[in-house]
């Protein structure tokens, strides 16, 4: 919605340029030099206005983000200059300063212009361009304002997607202006004597985003769905309308704190399942509400049942899986699930997935993903006849609006890699990293093996990269046949400190000594950073990143 909001003002700055001061030079020249030209000249002129602008509006992003400033510096400036742009336009003395501070450069423009006034479209793209480059500075605080939106964008496509809406704007009355005359200028008379008042409506408008942005307020919680449920005793919230017998467990390799169960056996019980795979950040996140509800309802009838459904390799071992269950404390019975033959009797999808089941054997409610922890204890607790009084603490988001997106490093989901080099599945290849990597990118330096799942580093100091927005930042690691492999992180180009540092991380360093989830990074609040992980010796294994609040 965030995106929505920007574009559409982006649009409505465009349009706004018409009754800017610094158009009135312009409109004239753009009028003269369609008349001069042929038909396909205006469209010449336009298309060269909007690649002049769309390259300097481009050019200033690349900039920030070859200077490596730091995004949320360009967040909360963006809205400070935006809102000292607002205030320009409200008020007619500073427009008026500001205006001849910069009409030079229209004048400047008409007299550039005026040397070509021969041939069609591509002399048309040449004048546009031109009176683009001249006029770009002095366009007043609009222009300014929609520069801004454009920097601080968090992708290149959303940066682009900011200009067209911008150029849209701009282009589409000065167009029609080029193609129907100097009889339309008559018609834009409402704009000329009107300028106050429009001004100050666009600044108004621009207060309302600044102040809509700032709010950080979703969308969803304005036009979507309330999904906020009331705690009851009188029923299952959310339940499933039509509620279906539970499919047996199927393909279960290995039992872990129990003997083998079936769910025929367990009728009469209310069961959870819980799908789940040890090195998922988001199933680990939901480990400790599953954890205390196994301790306080498992004598009154509840039996928690985590099918443990391997995303990796290395997560169908035994041992491993053994291992985590021990560290988050899992008492619960856990199925070895490796070849997902559960999995697909469910016709799940998702890590973490809840499937709660009545005593009758149904499912009858079901949850995916994070969240929801009250409302799904309350249907354990009503369906075990107890009072709807929750003991679930409260849920805090553990995800941004901004924030990276789950990379996978990996040939079969990788995406993002910014590397030079081209890459050569199962095959041995030096990489170089790049003078400068996007948000949300990856690269590698050194001598690194990629694999379907994951990238081994071939040799000691080989390096990996990512620009990422999150607060805390996790990497799935392991090591070729077990061997322990020391790791440095870097942060921003420095060694990473502890007041940053994740909790597996001890003086920028971390010692890699089976396959797990490493919390490699934790900056308190959600920033924008460049982590570098540097293999001491060969044989580290990555797989995937994942992040948090």
């Amino acid at each position: 919605m965030h995106t929505f909001i920007e574009l559409a003002l982006s649009f409505i700055e465009g349009l706004a340029l018409i009754a800017s001061p610094c158009i009135l030079p312009i409109l004239p020249l753009v009028l003269s030099t369609s008349a001069d030209g042929g038909r396909k000249r205006p469209f010449g002129i336009i298309t060269g206005f909007v690649i002049a602008f769309t390259l300097f509006a481009l050019l200033s992003r690349q900039l920030v983000s070859f200077l490596h400033i730091d995004l949320d510096y360009i967040k909360y400036g963006s809205l400070i200059l935006l809102t000292i742009f607002a205030v320009i336009l409200f008020s007619e003395k500073l427009s008026a300063q500001f205006n001849q501070l910069t009409q030079g450069f229209a004048n400047a423009g008409n007299q550039l212009s005026n040397q070509t006034t021969e041939g069609g479209f591509f002399s048309g793209i040449l004048i546009g361009m031109l009176i683009g480059v001249v006029w770009t500075p002095c366009a007043g605080p609009i222009l300014a304002a929609v520069l801004v939106q454009v920097i601080r964008q968090q992708s290149d496509l959303q940066a682009f997607a900011q200009v067209a809406a911008f150029a849209l704007g701009a282009g589409v009355p000065m167009l029609i202006i080029a193609l129907t005359g100097r009889k339309i200028m008559s018609r834009f008379r409402f704009f000329t004597t009107h300028t106050a008042a429009i001004r100050k409506s666009i600044a108004v408008i621009m207060l309302l985003a600044v102040a809509f942005i700032a709010s950080g307020v979703d969308a969803q919680s304005l036009f979507g769905k309330n999904t906020t449920k009331i705690t009851n005793n009188n029923g299952l919230q959310d339940a499933l309308p039509n509620p279906y017998p539970a499919p047996e467990f199927s393909g279960i390799e290995s039992w872990i704190n129990t003997s083998p169960l079936t769910l025929k056996s367990l009728k009469g019980k209310v069961v959870l399942i819980d799908f789940w795979t040890y090195s998922c950040i988001n199933c680990i996140r939901t480990l400790p509400y599953l954890t205390q509800w196994d301790r306080q309802y498992r004598n009154k009838g509840l039996v928690i049942i985590g099918v443990h459904a391997p995303e990796f390799e290395f997560e169908k071992n035994l041992s491993n899986v053994q291992t985590a269950a021990r560290k988050y404390g899992i008492s619960y019975p856990i199925a070895m699930d490796n070849r997902l033959d559960t999995w697909t009797q469910f016709n799940n999808r998702y890590w973490p997935a809840h499937y709660l089941i009545d005593q009758q054997g149904r499912v009858v409610y079901t949850h995916f993903g994070e969240g929801n922890y009250a409302e799904t204890e309350n249907n354990i607790r009503y369906l075990l006849g107890l009072k709807a009084t929750t003991s679930a603490q409260a849920e805090l988001p553990q995800g941004s609006r901004d924030q990276t997106p789950e990379t996978y490093l990996g040939y079969e989901r990788a995406e993002n890699f910014a590397g030079h080099e081209s890459v050569i599945l199962n095959s041995i290849r030096t990489f170089t990293l790049p003078k400068f990597l996007a948000t949300d990118q990856w690269a590698l330096s050194g001598k690194w093996r990629i694999r379907s799942q994951f990238i081994t580093a071939e040799e000691a100091n080989a390096k990996l990269q990512l620009n990422f927005i999150a607060g805390k930042v996790f990497l799935v690691l392991g090591t070729r046949e077990g061997k322990p492999v020391n790791v440095s992180l870097k942060l921003n180009g420095e060694p990473l400190e502890a007041a940053a540092s994740g909790k597996d991380v001890t003086h920028g360093k971390l010692t890699v000594n089976q396959h797990a989830l490493y919390e490699l990074v934790n900056q308190k609040t959600v920033k924008n950073g460049l982590i570098e992980i540097t293999a001491n010796a060969p044989g580290l294994e990555a797989y995937a990143f994942t992040f948090g609040k």
